[in-house]
């Protein structure tokens, strides 16, 4: 049989664990040693609990199993103001809240100075909020957003300088009153409402009627000055009238008598009688007549029958030559009134503001001034 030799496990399994320990410690401490930084970080390193230096983007190098590090974001954050609580200066109950953006300019002040920074500039945005707000009236609180975003971020500057933090810009999001404030408040923009739709809709009958008043002034004068011309042309056509039935009785003249007269005669042959007696006058315009027959042998040097036309001094009485002078002008003064009215119908369609037709902000101003001097 083989001898069986023992073997000391023990005594050589101790160097293997041996080195494992001491590689583990290794590389903890060079895990410890090592310290990365990231591009948009910056960190605050301290050694047994004393502040030593601030650590820049990339790989550094440290004391291990002492030193700690404390990591500072350097790009712009936000942060989140709750929604606060607060009495305007005529004590109408709001709430608002907000947002405040920041950025990290001294890391090591937001380090020393302030135990956290963030929660110290949110802390001091809500007292600052609550502040601003109770030092306006509501009306200015609902309407003045920017004045109140300056105004905090004002407040906020002097106190975040010393911690190394910069306040770059406050923005209220929501500032509410209360429930029965806003119901008073739509009360009140209802009544306002109602009152301009009154004032808007009397200024428009007003309107109406001036514009429809005009309109029939305009139509009168029109229709008077049309019946005026009327009766004139009347007038003037019953004198012509007259004035050419008596030219035309005397132009007849002697033509007229001599007709008559061989019609007479005419009359006067048909008889059985063969003797007739004739007045000396008819014989002479007989004779005058048979001169101007066509082919009568008699010769004659006196003028012939004609019409007579109107002389020099009846046309002036008559006004004949003016008539078409009377005409135009008629026409004229027509165009000019209805040329003058359309004027008018446009001016007043595109909105054009009379003299005595007020806006109605300003009788709604001259309406609040004399209430205000009523009151006082």
């Amino acid at each position: 049989m083989l001898p069986i030799i023992p073997l000391q496990l023990g005594e050589m399994g101790i160097i293997p664990i041996v080195g494992l320990i001491l590689l583990a410690i290794a590389v903890v401490t060079v895990w410890q040693m090592v310290v990365i930084t990231d591009a948009t970080e910056k960190k605050a390193l301290t050694v047994l609990g004393e502040y030593r230096k601030l650590l820049e983007p990339g790989i550094a190098f440290v004391p291990p199993f002492v030193s700690a590090t404390h990591t500072f974001d350097m790009r712009t954050q936000t942060l989140d103001v709750p929604r606060q609580e607060a009495i305007t200066r005529d004590n109408s109950p709001v709430t608002a809240d907000a947002v405040v953006y920041i950025k990290v300019m001294d890391a090591k002040k937001a380090f020393l100075e302030v135990d956290d920074y963030k929660r110290a500039v949110s802390n001091l945005a809500q007292t600052t909020l609550r502040a601003v707000l109770g030092d306006m009236e509501l009306d200015d609180t609902l309407n003045k957003r920017q004045e109140i975003n300056a105004k905090i971020r004002r407040e906020l500057d002097e106190p975040t300088d010393e911690w190394g933090i910069r306040v770059e810009s406050v923005e209220v999001r929501e500032v509410n009153p209360s429930k029965d404030v806003q119901q008073a408040m739509e009360q009140q923009t209802s009544a306002e409402r109602r009152r301009r739709a009154m004032i808007l809709e009397a200024q428009g009958e007003r309107r109406s009627a001036v514009e429809e008043a005009q309109g029939e002034k305009q139509s009168n004068i029109i229709r008077a000055q049309g019946e005026k011309q009327s009766q004139i042309l009347e007038a003037q056509g019953d004198a012509i009238s007259t004035v050419l039935r008596a030219k035309s009785a005397e132009s007849m003249g002697e033509r007229a008598v001599i007709e008559r007269g061989m019609e007479t005669l005419e009359t006067i042959g048909e008889g059985e009688s063969t003797k007739f007696v004739l007045p000396q006058e008819l014989t002479s315009l007989v004779g005058r007549y048979g001169k101007h027959l066509t082919g009568s042998d008699t010769q004659t040097d006196s003028e012939m029958l004609e019409g007579l036309d109107f002389d020099e001094q009846t046309r002036e009485m008559l006004g004949l030559d003016d008539i078409e002078k009377i005409l135009g002008q008629i026409d004229q003064e027509a165009e000019v009134d209805v040329a003058e009215m359309e004027e008018q119908a446009q001016a007043v369609k595109s909105g054009a503001e009379t003299a005595d037709i007020k806006n109605p902000d300003e009788v709604i101003e001259e309406m609040d001034a004399d209430l205000e001097a009523d009151d006082s």
